[in-house]
């Protein structure tokens, strides 16, 4: 039997080799295409890039953007640089054995960005909270808080509280730990010990609003006093000043006997005395009508 072929026209062969050609261009697009991608990591804002080649760390500074390293050869880790929180609920005694019940301890810190390296290798970044943070917060607040008395400890928080920073300060200082704040957010005592509290709280003041209306007695008493005290040295200037007054008219009639009769004149109103006395007889002025009347009642006798 007659094999029968068909074919068109414009058909042309298949090249192998050409379509091998493109095939590899492609491929090789596509691995450019990954090892461009792998060559470029950005590092975000709050974080720095730690450069590992093969496992060891070659930079720990990266900046916040776009950072360049060799794919399949270094990695780039962003590490938090933040600041971060710790918190811890415990117990604790005072000096007098006074139980402080959920004691709530808060600690901000950040991480030492010259050290970073450092933490890296000898403690690991996630490993800071457990290896450092753990014992040694609850460790140093407890011997703090030991030191001192119930009474004291709510009274002086504000200094434990910056007893107990210092010292945790000193510590993770080198280990490349920055604490940038201690707070005690919570003292819970018995309920006995703080109802003698509040009631001590309470007489102190009273006792204060007492010293406070003594204190006003004793100004208003030393007011009166000092009051007392201007009024009579007043009237002491006012004899002083007369006394000196008199003591001058004084000496002036001494030193000037006619002195009296220029004064008489100076002061005389113009009027004639209607009395006038001389020693035991008294003179009376009498007018004209009346000095009339008199002499001719004298006549008649």
């Amino acid at each position: 039997m007659a094999e029968v072929k068909f074919s068109t026209g414009d058909a042309k062969p298949v090249n192998g080799k050409h379509v091998g050609k493109w095939v590899l261009v492609i491929i090789i697009l596509v691995f450019v295409a990954i090892l461009l991608g792998s060559s470029f990591t950005i590092v975000n804002e709050g974080y720095v890039g730690v450069k590992y080649r093969f496992g060891k760390i070659e930079q720990d500074n990266l900046t916040a953007g776009l950072n360049i390293h060799i794919p399949f050869i270094e990695e780039i880790v962003q590490v938090d640089t933040r600041e971060q929180v710790y918190a811890v609920t415990t117990d604790a005694y005072t000096s007098d054995t006074q139980s402080v019940n959920e004691l709530q301890l808060k600690v901000n810190y950040c991480y030492d960005s010259s050290m970073l390296s450092n933490i890296i290798r000898n403690i690991g970044v996630s490993n800071v909270e457990t290896k450092l943070l753990v014992p040694n917060v609850q460790k140093i607040a407890k011997d703090a808080i030991g030191k001192v008395k119930a009474e004291q400890l709510v009274q002086s928080r504000a200094d434990v509280t910056t007893e107990i920073q210092n010292s945790l300060t000193e510590i993770l200082d080198d280990y490349g730990i920055v604490v940038t704040a201690f707070a005690i957010e919570n003292l819970s005592f018995d309920s006995a010990f703080e109802e003698s509290i509040q009631a001590k709280v309470i007489a102190e003041q009273d006792a204060l609003k007492m010293e406070n209306k003594t204190k006003e007695k004793q100004e208003e008493a030393k007011q009166v006093v000092i009051a007392a005290q201007a009024d009579a040295d007043s009237k002491r200037i006012a004899a002083e000043a007369e006394a000196d007054a008199i003591k001058v008219i004084q000496e002036q009639l001494q030193s000037s006997p006619n002195y009296i009769e220029y004064l008489k004149v100076d002061r005389w109103n113009g009027q004639l005395p209607q009395v006038v006395s001389d020693g035991v007889n008294p003179f009376v002025a009498l007018d004209s009508n009346t000095a009339g009347n008199t002499a001719a009642g004298n006549g008649g006798n």
